[in-house]
């Protein structure tokens, strides 16, 4: 398999930018809460201090009601993302939000944590490439249908 070419179109690798989401024109406008930028901050430490790789941001805002925003990260093994994951579910509960739903915890080739309005995924390198979520739900996605 290729190496991992980085993030699709519509997606950014994560970095501080990306954790202060929102400029103060935004802000004032959005209905996310300033608890957002709390949560994707103890995130964004929590994926920097278990060495996650490849991480990146995906704005999911106005595409899916599903969450606001959506973390993809790469951890070089089984144990590896499974000590990602275990640091990522610690840090949304020492900063105060409720205790995160986590899926795929066993095998560890591919863990979700639903942290509410952020989505965690954190993936081996062969099931990242595989599944591809950046060009999944990178800038070309239509909108999501609502019913009323």
């Amino acid at each position: 398999m290729g190496a991992w070419a980085g993030p699709a179109k519509g997606a950014s690798t994560l970095t501080k930018k990306a954790v202060s989401t929102l400029s103060e024109a935004e802000a004032r406008e959005s209905p996310v809460t300033p608890s957002f930028n709390e949560l994707l901050a103890a995130v964004h430490r929590s994926l920097d201090d278990s060495k996650a790789e490849d991480s990146a941001f995906i704005d999911l805002k106005g595409k899916t009601a599903l969450a606001d925003a959506m973390i993809v990260a790469t951890g070089r093994s089984t144990v590896h993302v499974g000590a990602i994951a275990d640091r990522v579910i610690k840090a949304c509960k020492a900063a105060g939000f409720p205790a995160p739903r986590v899926e795929g915890l066993p095998q560890c080739d591919w863990v979700l944590v639903d942290a509410g309005d952020l989505i965690i995924h954190i993936f081996r390198p062969e099931v990242r490439q595989f599944y591809n979520l950046e060009k999944m739900w990178g800038g070309d996605r239509p909108r999501e249908m609502r019913t009323v």
